[in-house]
């Protein structure tokens, strides 16, 4: 998830492109590619191949956030910037990126399009909030963090192939609409992403799903 901004002060007059080769930006934009290639496998069908994409997307924007608190020397601007360039990656990574996997597995059938419309609506509002409240408490936040739906659907879809097509398509569009509703809930849950030990665990979860993925895919 995106981190809650700084208080606004004037940016300095650095060029657009030099924002790429700060590291936390770098980082984002590594999961940014990793969100590309789970839609292009997505689009595909490939879908071992697209759910290593998109749990590799969600270790890079943990990785991201754990590597700017620890960077000494980054100005108010350079956060303010990676923060929306996070936020803005988050609405691909998290929004769209499963909307996508919905409707493809669902065969691209229009009565899928109204899932996908409510999980993207869900995730922007979300993302919305959080960018104009931040976090509840200073420790919480208001409804699931969008980041866990990518994290619960690659866990889920391990069972896709206990199920039929059709019913499994339509388990995963019921869970995406529940995890939509849970993300503009008023439940209070933890910034799981802030704590070192967190970002650990979901790096052995990454490679124990890439190993599994990999494995079916190959």
């Amino acid at each position: 998830m995106t981190t809650e901004n700084p208080d606004s002060q004037e940016l300095p007059p650095k060029s657009i492109l030099s924002y790429i080769w700060d590291l936390p930006n770098i980082c984002s934009l590594a999961g940014l590619g990793c969100s590309l290639l789970a839609i292009y496998f997505i689009i595909l069908g490939v879908y071992p191949a697209a759910m290593i994409g998109m749990i590799w997307a969600v270790a890079f924007d943990w990785a991201d956030g754990l590597i700017a608190r620890k960077m000494k020397g980054r100005t108010g601007a350079d956060q303010i910037f990676g923060g929306q360039l996070d936020l803005l990656i988050d609405i691909i990574s998290y929004g769209i990126t499963p909307a996508l996997l919905i409707s493809s597995y669902g065969k691209f059938d229009a009565l899928f399009l109204p899932v996908a419309f409510i999980m993207l609506v869900f995730g922007v509002i979300r993302l919305s909030y959080f960018s104009t409240f931040g976090l509840a408490d200073g420790s919480k936040y208001t409804g699931l963090a969008i980041d866990n739906n990518s994290i619960l659907l690659v866990f889920l879809f391990l069972f896709e192939s206990w199920f039929s097509q059709g019913v499994f398509s339509v388990i995963l569009a019921a869970s995406g609409l529940g995890l939509a509703a849970l993300n503009v809930s008023q439940i209070k849950t933890p910034k799981l992403s802030g704590n070192p030990i967190n970002v650990v665990l979901l790096g052995v979860y990454t490679l124990t799903i890439t190993t599994i993925y990999g494995w079916i895919f190959l």
